[in-house]
């Protein structure tokens, strides 16, 4: 069996757009008519320069190749273009072609994914949910506002979910790390007291950011959140500074989390030694795919760390987390997104029951994906997946960030 030909679909979930403006699903098909579907979570270049990156992996690397060969396709792609270091972008391209592969491995052996990488430890993971507005829920007030985010997360608990993550300490900018206001920093404390209030002991908080935060103004603000008893607080400060990641981490009395835009063991390791997280959130469609992060998993039991996969993106990566999760002993949760379309796109054959993903039996990822689904959703503007804004923070007033979610015009 011979991987031969690759299609490249770019789908565009609908309004309010959770998960980001567009998907990236890599299709391969064997040269004996098998399919695997992968997702690539790259956003920082456009789709259609993506998917050129993602034909160019293809082609130079993997084209004609026995899927099997996991690791030689890996150590191309890292290393053969003089570089052996971590490049966002092409292992992106890698890690949906490669979750692509597993797909294809457990059709033609009709196993799930988990059968092949070590089995079956867990027959259901943890999931969590961001707190997303109810459709009675005004836009943009619904982001400054902890009485509607408390609604939500008992809207949440009373489904089964037993954690909630929600991020109000305003908006992440390219300009680095800042000191955060006073008006964000009494409203992250008024969020957690509300969110607490109404789920009590029932569900954990996650306290999320994403990296805006200078080293002071992290643990300033982590050190006004611990009266809540976050369960994590994730990535304070800008990723590619463990050491100063280290210090937050050992001035804070919450878990650190970082990793959802770290690619590769050589990434997740310094974090590791260096006592910055003790939870590790790889995104599998840009960590370098299930097996790179099977590998990262390993690293972190070593550590006495936990995985949550993270998810900002479509269900088949979903899919791809809930089979590494199923595998590994230190699993701690992992993030979901509950949409219409994140259902119909793999015909709910994941989905979340009591707080719980079921973890699916069948053949490859488990999935039934409606590549036609996929296809009547194209891509037609012209950001990128998830952007940071050029403006720096005000100190006047609440700085409102819109949870994440694209803007949709018109």
């Amino acid at each position: 069996m011979k991987l031969a030909d690759l299609d490249i679909i770019v789908t565009a979930p609908p309004a309010p757009g959770w998960g980001g403006r567009y998907w990236i699903i890599p299709k391969i098909t064997t040269d004996t008519g098998i399919v695997g579907y992968g997702e690539c979570y790259a956003s920082s270049i456009g789709p259609d320069a993506m998917k050129a990156v993602i034909r160019d992996v293809f082609a130079r690397h993997m084209a004609g190749e026995n899927p099997e060969n996991i690791e030689l396709m890996f150590r191309r792609i890292y290393s053969a273009g003089f570089t052996q270091r971590p490049d966002l972008t092409v292992m992106g391209a890698w890690s949906g072609l490669e979750i692509a592969c597993w797909d294809i491995l457990g059709k033609d052996r009709d196993r799930p994914v988990h059968a092949l990488i070590g089995g079956r430890i867990n027959d259901r993971i943890r999931a969590y949910t961001y707190l997303y507005p109810r459709p009675s829920h005004p836009l943009p007030d619904f982001w400054a506002s902890p009485e509607m985010a408390a609604e939500v997360a008992l809207d949440m608990v009373e489904k089964g979910y037993t954690a909630v993550k929600f991020d109000p300490a305003g908006p992440y900018t390219i300009r680095g790390g800042h000191m955060p206001s006073m008006h964000d920093i009494s409203l992250s404390v008024a969020f957690c007291e509300a969110i607490r209030d109404a789920v009590g002991d029932r569900a954990d908080l996650l306290f999320g950011t994403h990296g805006q935060f200078s080293t002071a103004g992290a643990i300033r603000l982590g050190k006004a959140l611990e009266a809540y008893s976050p369960l994590w607080y994730e990535e304070p400060i800008p990723p590619d500074n463990i050491a100063e990641m280290a210090k937050v981490a050992g001035a804070v009395h919450i878990p650190i989390a970082t990793g959802e835009r770290l690619t590769t063991k050589a990434e997740f390791a310094p974090i590791l030694r260096a006592g910055a997280a003790s939870i590790l959130q790889p995104a599998l469609g840009r960590a370098g795919g299930i097996w790179e992060v099977k590998k990262i998993a390993a690293m972190a039991e070593v550590y006495n760390a936990q995985i949550a996969p993270h998810l900002y993106a479509g269900p088949v990566e979903w899919a791809a987390n809930v089979q590494l999760a199923a595998s590994i002993p230190n699993i701690l949760m992992a993030e979901t997104i509950e949409t219409p379309f994140h259902h119909d796109l793999i015909k709910g054959t994941i989905t979340v029951a009591d707080g719980y993903i079921p973890v699916p039996t069948a053949p490859g990822l488990g999935i039934d994906f409606d590549e036609d689904l996929a296809r009547a959703h194209p891509y037609e503007g012209d950001g990128l997946h998830l952007e940071m804004q050029e403006a720096p923070i005000g100190y006047h007033g609440v700085n409102n960030f819109a949870g994440g979610a694209p803007v949709k015009m018109g």
